[in-house]
């Protein structure tokens, strides 16, 4: 299948601005056009993001969408690139692992001023591919759609999708599988393990050059600053550490947090093996590739400041000419991640237990709570909602009927209502109040299953849209949706989920 001519680009109507990671030094990148597919056609197209990013998307019909989402028809200023990065994976340092299936066609800008990254997934070969195929299958471009935006409704940083086609064409993994390509929209695509291979480079004009290209981008603020790697570096840990204090706040287990899955500009990023905790325990994995529970959902907060360390390492020759000074500065940052984590992990509880004001028992009461839904393997998401009717009418036993036992949820009700009823705030707006710190709707990993599973096997996309179409009103109830609320029964549990690679 042939490029397409630059005429029929221009009869598109699009134009993406030329990606500014580009401009950094060739070895951080290789220029290369997706690999186009046999037979291309749309699954669905985000309306609402594209008009954020000022694409005039809504004139072109579902064709000449397959075609732009699958990568077969370049829009005008498309210079398409894959980045080059390494990273720890499973605490393991791989020195070159970069896009090996995905490709940056340009940036779009929204009409905040703001630059986005638009990128395929699944599109085809690149120099980082190793011996993978560069190809995506089915499930992971609906998993990643459904996730993504989920996300995004619940008000988290993330990568937003775009688009997710199909090509026509099948994958191999362990099975034959129908291919897909997933467009992915983000702040940035730079990632810890972006500096990690830049580090790798030699005479340091990479790194410095990449320094300078994630403050323009994301931290202008920095530029002024006395040390602008040193403003660079408290950014990202203050993201970071409020990212991963709202990911434990819905229950959000990532999977395989590399340290090149996680984005220098705070967005949640790559979500292959990712899942929502059902019944809550801090050891929960559902990562298949995670035998060990390296990134179980309590570990997460210690994960991120480990995978923040090895971005401070990179960094330590610009943070001051002393190497000792470097690392005494670099050390302060890591332990101020530990600080921001806890003080943005408590704001979010007290949220979710209708507290409005900053008391000294709060983590103590909160940690109680939780461990009454570990002892008793209580939905987590399902025992936060139902906290809200609690608090709005007390009589309620809504949330007691979740424990088995339900002596103990008494007794720490007890204390919890005269917490309450302290701050003296009308149980209507408590319970208001609470019901957008505790979504009724996360997309439960058995109905993502079910969605996959519908598409893979029948072709059926109706359960897909109709998941994206619940989790964009996360914290609403939705008459005649009520299964999208509940945990899964016994026989629908899932225990195991895998990369799409």
């Amino acid at each position: 299948m042939s490029r397409p001519t630059p005429s029929l680009r221009e009869s598109l109507g699009l134009t993406l601005l030329p990606s500014s990671f580009a401009q950094l030094p060739p070895a951080m990148h290789e220029r290369v056009a997706p690999t186009p597919v046999s037979r291309p056609a749309l699954i669905r197209i985000n309306d609402a993001l594209a008009a954020e990013l000022q694409l005039p998307l809504a004139a072109l019909g579902a064709d000449v969408l397959a075609s732009l989402f699958s990568g077969n028809v370049l829009p005008a200023g498309a210079a398409p690139i894959a980045m080059g990065y390494a990273g720890h994976q499973f605490g393991g340092f791989v020195p070159q692992l970069g896009d090996g299936r995905a490709i940056l066609l340009g940036e779009a800008q929204a009409g905040d001023g703001r630059r986005y990254d638009i990128q395929l997934k699944g599109s085809g070969r690149t120099r980082y591919s190793r011996r993978g195929d560069g190809r995506a299958a089915l499930g992971p471009v609906l998993r990643e759609y459904v996730v993504s935006e989920a996300m995004h409704a619940l008000g988290i940083p993330t990568t937003r999708a775009l688009a997710a086609v199909t090509t026509g064409e099948t994958v191999q993994r362990e099975l034959p599988l129908p291919g897909a390509i997933f467009t992915r929209v983000a702040a940035s695509h730079v990632r810890v393990g972006t500096f990690e291979f830049a580090a790798t480079l030699p005479d340091g004009q990479p790194l410095r050059a990449l320094v300078g290209h994630v403050i323009e981008r994301l931290y202008p603020s920095a530029r002024t600053e006395a040390s602008p790697a040193l403003a660079l570096l408290r950014g990202v840990v203050e993201r970071q550490a409020s990212l991963v204090a709202r990911w434990m706040h819905v229950g959000f287990i990532h999977g395989v947090m590399n340290t090149d899955n996680m984005a220098l500009s705070g967005e949640t990023i790559d979500f292959g093996p990712c899942a929502f905790m059902d019944a809550y325990d801090p050891a929960t994995v559902f990562s298949a590739i995670d035998t060990q529970g390296r990134y179980a959902y309590g570990n997460q907060p210690p994960i991120a400041q480990w995978n923040l360390a090895r971005l401070a390492e990179t960094l330590l020759p610009l943070l001051d000419p002393d190497p000792e000074r470097a690392v005494s500065l670099a050390e302060d940052m890591l332990a101020h991640f530990a600080t921001c984590f806890r003080e943005r992990w408590l704001w979010g509880l007290r949220a979710k237990l209708g507290l409005t004001r900053a008391e000294e028992g709060d983590l103590a009461l909160g940690e109680r709570f939780l461990t009454l839904l570990q002892q008793q393997h209580v939905d987590f998401t399902l025992a936060f909602r139902r906290l809200c009717e609690a608090a709005d009418a007390p009589a309620s036993l809504s949330v007691r009927s979740l424990f088995e036992a339900p002596e103990g949820f008494d007794a720490w009700a007890v204390d919890w209502r005269r917490r309450l009823d302290a701050e003296g705030v009308p149980a209507v707006d408590r319970a208001q109040a609470m019901r957008y710190a505790n979504p009724l709707y996360i997309p439960r990993n058995h109905l993502v299953e079910e969605a996959i599973a519908a598409a893979q096997g029948q072709g059926d996309f109706g359960p897909f849209a109709e998941l994206v179409e619940v989790l964009s009103r996360p914290f609403d109830g939705q008459p005649g949706r009520e299964r999208h609320a509940l945990p899964p029964q016994p026989d629908q549990r899932v225990f195991r989920t895998y990369c799409g690679t």
